[in-house]
């Protein structure tokens, strides 16, 4: 186990070229499974394979365990890494797959049995060792990528993407087999992807990334009801978060506009008063959004109108996808039984504590009073069941 420090840590393609991650500042703690997160293309899988050492380093510090390893080969670093494809040999057996490396490091043959059939049975390969690749189901085949991690007992793990190539079912079973791993290991572990499902229930924390920095760290829950920028708002949630535009009004503390209207008594006076007349955005998730105001039990709450364009019933819920009367989109997620036809004006509700503010500009969060996952729980309460 080991505590992963990233000290401004850049990468640059050539010396004129663009930078793709940029003073990205990160302390994994021992033991510690943080998530890397973000959209294609924002330098993640570089940072992830910076510290695995296939990715020189353009500037600033790379340590493991309190030393520098920025010029130290990927072969002692004691890291192992889970790729996205499978990468086993094809002509070797399970078991041939999961003792190459140690072989090849020249462990003894006791160590290696050892550790082949304890990783195995951890895994569930036990039965699968005699077979090869081919033989075997995505599923499995990831399972045996992981357990070719495992026999190497590093210091920590890496995880680029390791569950894309797999369908939606077995994406659920291996992302459970991970993280039954992490608690039975309890060694630190680094992970790379674009899913925000993996990312809340995986990580101990989350790094979104945006453009080769890091816009925001933090627990999952953390990061999700307090997020630092509209880009995180809209990346970790699905439906992503309803955005809207809107102007500030002092006389009663309302947000206002054509789609939207709330009152702010989430902000303290002071704060609205230093954003008013500046082009303001609202949010708010489409889990907080209501069809019937009653459900609110006489609460101050806010109001979205619009008109229908689409319903899609997914059975659990119903997802309501409606433009406003200021031509935005808007989604709300409803309970089953809602039903709306294609054209239908309707008015979305919403508690006061469920809304956030942005600045029109930056993006960045206006700061609230209170803090929005004790807001958020205070709205769930009200939620109909």
């Amino acid at each position: 186990m080991a505590v992963v420090g990233l000290d401004k840590i850049s990468k640059r393609y050539g010396s004129s070229g663009p930078v793709v991650v940029e003073d990205v500042d990160l302390t994994i703690g021992d033991g510690e499974f943080m998530v890397l997160l973000g959209p294609s293309g924002c330098g993640k899988s570089t940072t992830l394979r910076m510290i695995a050492g296939l990715e020189t380093i353009s500037s600033g510090t790379l340590s493991i365990n309190g030393r520098a390893v920025n010029n130290v080969p990927a072969k002692d670093r004691d890291i192992a890494m889970v790729f996205q494809s499978y990468a086993l040999y094809p002509h070797m057996s399970v078991a041939e797959n999961l003792a190459f490396g140690l072989r090849r490091r020249k462990i003894a043959e006791t160590e290696v049995d050892r550790r082949v059939n304890e990783a195995a049975g951890l895994l569930g390969l036990t039965p699968l060792l005699a077979r090869r690749p081919s033989a075997l189901s995505g599923g499995q085949r990831q399972r045996v990528a992981l357990g070719r991690a495992m026999v190497r007992e590093p210091q920590v793990f890496l995880f680029d993407e390791p569950l894309s190539n797999l369908d939606a079912a077995l994406r659920v079973n291996t992302r459970s087999e991970i993280i039954k791993q992490h608690h039975r290991l309890g060694s630190t572990m680094i992970y790379v992807t674009h899913d925000q499902v993996e990312a809340m229930t995986m990580g101990t924390r989350i790094c979104v990334m945006n453009a080769g920095r890091v816009a925001q760290i933090g627990a999952p829950l953390e990061v999700y009801w307090q997020p630092a920028d509209t880009f995180v708002a809209r990346f970790l949630g699905s439906p992503p978060m309803n955005l809207l535009k809107a102007a500030i009004s002092l006389d009663g503390l309302h947000a206002r506009s054509t789609a939207v209207e709330a009152p702010l008594t989430r902000w303290a006076a002071a704060t609205l008063a230093g954003v008013a007349g500046r082009d303001m955005t609202f949010g708010v998730r489409a889990e907080d959004l209501l069809i019937d105001a009653a459900a609110l039990n006489g609460q101050p709450h806010g109001t979205i109108r619009g008109r229908t364009i689409a319903v899609e019933p997914l059975g659990a819920e119903t997802l309501l996808l409606v433009e406003t009367e200021g031509g935005a989109e808007c989604i709300a997620r409803l309970p089953r039984h809602v039903v709306a036809a294609p054209g239908e004006l309707v008015e979305l509700f919403f508690s006061t504590e469920a809304g956030y503010l942005f600045d029109g500009e930056t993006g960045r969060a206006v700061p609230a009073l209170e803090t929005a996952p004790a807001a958020q729980k205070a709205a769930a309460q009200r939620r109909p069941h």
